[in-house]
Formats: C-alpha cells, structure tokens, sequence
C-alpha cells in the first residue's frame, strides 16, 4: 500500500461520556482526529463536562466530532471497514488480532484511502448486522477467561497497532545530554564526605589509606549531575553536623 489511508473512528451509540472524553484522548496521542458518533445515548455528549474533563487536552478532537443518526452515514467516504468484536460472527467476516490484520492491510499492493475503525456500545457492543456491514472483525487478543475491555482502552489498542501499522512515532530522545558536575565538583563533595566520616570516627585524616580515591573513584563513575552533588554535599553537612553535636 502507498500513501497512508484517512482513519475514522467510529463509536456506535456510546452510553458514557467519559468514555468518549477518553476515546478522543486516545485518538489524539496516536495521531488520529476524525471521530464519529452514532446515536450516543446524550445527545450534549460532545459538549458535556464530564467530556471534556477526560478529552484532557484532545478537546480539538471532540470540537471536530460529529454525531449521525444511522452507521451508513459515519463509513461515508470510508472504503475499508472494521468492526471490532470480542467473539466472531457466524456469518460476519473472520475474526483477527489487530496486529494481523493492519499487518496485512499495508502490506497489499492496493490498499484503501479510508479506514474506519467501528466499536459498540459499552453494554451490547456491535450489532450482528452492523458487522456483517464490515470488512474485517478485530478481536483484542485477551486472557481467555476474561476479555472484557472498558470502550476507551479497547480504541486505545487499536489505534496504537494502526498507527504502528503506518510506521509509528520515534521515541524522542532528550534534548541535550544530561549535565555532569565538573571535576571541581567532585573533589569538594569528596572532601565534604572526609570532613562528616572524621566527624564519625570512620576516616582517620592521619592514616587517609585508599578511602578517599576510592571514593573520588566511586562519585566520578556515578556521573553525578550538579543537583546530584548539592543534594549529597547536604547530606554530609548534616551528617557532620550531627556528629559534633554528640561529641562529648
């Protein structure tokens, strides 16, 4: 397949609006807009508080959104169809884990220009006659004693496997390399150890043996940040501090 296919999501009469708050949010992490509604069970559904709280940033999704009266309306446009079940149809399409099936869709030579992914309502999800209107029937590989998922974390897989499908999203690596404390750093916070271990009566200044590279060793293998040496210079300081007051 060339190019990479409009992808539609499409919730057939949701009855939560969190969930559909939610659903947006998860279209909106993978890279995905285009939500359709089919007779959700509030009609305010996209303007709802409760919405707009779980959207939690996706609320252009939600602006975007539409709500139709009937599934024919939401595929307008839309020339590969998935149903998404948790059991198969006796005379629906066969059943595949998403993973397979997108696999296998950008892998055609003539693949579709629109993708439409189709979830049921929370409570009875897909109508044996809307999947039999779908191309495909996605089932989310699940333990086999139990395989109920909430709506929002079902369109959180599948999306996620689409977008991997289309090549997904680079981790972005940080920045700029982390900050290590100069060797300056170091041999003060090395010291500041010395001056709290005399105070306890664990390093002789006199007898100084190998404690003191070791330790000089031990803080530059650590690769500590600036932060990192303010916090453990605090900690000798307290440490020291502590000390003398016990002494007799």
């Amino acid at each position: 397949m060339t190019g990479v296919p409009h992808t539609r999501v499409v919730l057939v009469q949701p009855s939560h609006a969190g969930n559909v708050g939610s659903v947006a949010r998860a279209m909106k992490v993978m890279g995905f807009t285009d939500l359709v509604l089919v007779q959700p069970r509030r009609r305010d559904v996209l303007d709802c508080e409760e919405t707009t709280q779980r959207a939690s940033g996706a609320l252009d999704v939600l602006q975007h959104a539409r709500v139709v009266a009937d599934l024919g309306e939401a595929l307008q446009g839309m020339d590969h169809v998935c149903a998404t079940v948790m059991t198969p149809r006796d005379f629906g399409p066969p059943a595949r884990a998403p993973r397979e099936h997108f696999a296998a869709l950008r892998q055609s030579p003539s693949g579709p220009s629109g993708v439409a992914l189709v979830f049921g309502s929370e409570r009875f999800g897909m109508r044996n006659d809307d999947v039999y209107r779908c191309h495909a029937a996605l089932s989310i590989p699940t333990h086999p004693n139990y395989g109920s998922l909430n709506l929002a974390a079902a369109v959180q897989l599948v999306v996620y496997e689409w977008r991997q499908a289309l090549g997904g999203f680079a981790v972005v690596p940080r920045t700029a390399p982390p900050e290590v404390a100069d060797g300056q750093a170091v041999e003060g916070l090395v010291m500041h150890w010395a001056q709290a271990l005399d105070a306890l009566g664990f390093y002789d200044p006199a007898v100084p043996k190998k404690l003191l590279p070791r330790l000089h060793q031990m803080a530059l293998k650590a690769q500590l940040a600036p932060s990192d040496v303010h916090v453990l210079r605090g900690v000798a300081r307290a440490v020291h501090a502590l000390a003398q007051r016990k002494k007799p």
